[in-house]
């Protein structure tokens, strides 16, 4: 059974990127290209997702903010979330992982990389 990922990104060649690395029909990549348009898909979806990949730099809400309301919705049974920046920023990765992130991944990613930990996460889940 495909596994929904929600890939919330602004830059238009991420999800080509990520839709390479991660195949239908083993998963269906949902983008969003702001994180106020995350938040619909997310209400409209009753966070229907399996995974939640998205940047942290992003027009109207961050990475921060999907993942802080992600983890909020089902505290027993959150979705996973990895957080995917070139801010290769201390302070920032300290902040996701206080907030809850599962995972972070720097930009470049390297897909063998990016196919492990979501392995990793969905079968956690």
């Amino acid at each position: 059974m495909s596994k929904k990922i929600l890939l919330v990104e602004d830059d238009e060649v991420m999800p080509k990127i990520i839709a390479r690395i991660l195949p239908e029909p083993d998963f269906v990549v949902d983008v969003a290209v702001n994180g106020k348009e995350a938040m619909e898909k997310l209400e409209g979806s009753n966070y229907n997702y399996d995974l939640i990949i998205t940047d942290i730099m992003m027009p109207y809400a961050n990475g921060f903010e999907i993942l802080s309301k992600v983890k909020s919705h089902n505290p027993g049974n959150p979705i996973p979330v990895i957080i995917v920046s070139n801010a290769g920023n201390e302070d920032m990765i300290m902040e996701g992982f206080k907030l809850g992130v599962d995972d972070f991944l720097k930009k470049p990613i390297i897909p063998a990389e990016l196919i492990l930990r979501v392995k990793r996460l969905l079968m956690k889940k």
